[in-house]
């Protein structure tokens, strides 16, 4: 590990040379070439968000704003208001009005993390507003938005349709424009540079020089589920780091795998 380890996928912080990741990959920078509503499904932790990020970087939209909406962690009662704004006085006698996430991701991208939890009719509004290419509030004129809808999910996405998760018009919208991610399981040979970029990125954070991984810590690492995916090796090389208190040599915790 004496030399810096650098992605291996052409695209700053995606580590990797499986044929599974390169095929995202390259779903990904044929996507940014357009404005198409995008989907990408992936189980927890497996980059959903990187990816979004790549598509909008590598895109024509990449000089303007990225705005991420957490969806899950957001109260339902706030979501319409956090996407769409609220004119003067509304919901809660506000003296002045509220940018919803639309207009701050005007001419950029807007990521829905966890769409599946975003209530069928502001799944139906949102399409709706995407298509107009405005929004039009009580008592206000109509606000031009040209935003790039990005949404991500760990589920099946006819799956979700099926069980009246996504609506309709979503899936009409996303279904010719999607990524799947590989799991961390499908894509086991790219460990090794994950562990290695890893540790020098967290080696340089904490001012400590480790030199290698031991053969025994990286065949554990290979042969572990990775039920997390990229963000539990990247959270347990992290904790590894902090660990190594002496040597060169990374000293991970693997009785906590």
């Amino acid at each position: 590990m004496s030399e810096e380890v650098r992605p291996k996928s052409g695209v700053e912080e995606i580590v990797g040379e499986s044929p599974a990741l390169r095929e995202a990959l390259a779903s990904a920078k044929r996507l940014a070439q357009s404005d198409a509503a995008a989907l990408i499904v992936g189980e927890r932790g497996s980059g959903k968000e990187l990816f979004a990020r790549v598509i909008h970087r590598t895109s024509a939209r990449r000089h303007n704003s990225f705005v991420k909406v957490q969806v899950a962690t957001t109260a339902r009662e706030l979501l319409e208001s956090d996407l769409f704004g609220d004119q003067k006085g509304a919901p809660t006698d506000a003296p002045t009005g509220k940018i919803g996430t639309l207009e701050l991701a005007d001419k950029g991208t807007l990521f829905l993390h966890d769409v599946a939890q975003l209530p069928l009719h502001l799944q139906a509004k949102l399409i709706s507003v995407l298509n107009r290419g405005e929004i039009k509030r009580s008592d206000t004129r109509a606000i031009p938005v040209n935003a790039r809808l990005i949404a991500a999910t760990r589920h099946d996405f006819k799956e979700l349709v099926s069980k009246n998760r996504l609506h309709q018009d979503f899936y009409d919208q996303l279904k010719a424009s999607f990524i799947q991610l590989p799991p961390l399981r499908e894509r086991r040979e790219d460990i090794p540079l994950l562990t290695q970029y890893f540790v020098r990125k967290f080696a340089r954070r904490v001012n400590r020089k480790i030199e290698a991984v031991p053969s025994e810590t990286m065949d554990a690492l290979l042969d572990h589920s990775w039920p997390g995916n990229v963000e539990q090796l990247e959270n347990f090389i992290e904790r590894s780091v902090i660990l190594t208190t002496a040597g060169s040599e990374l000293q991970a915790p693997l009785d906590e795998l």
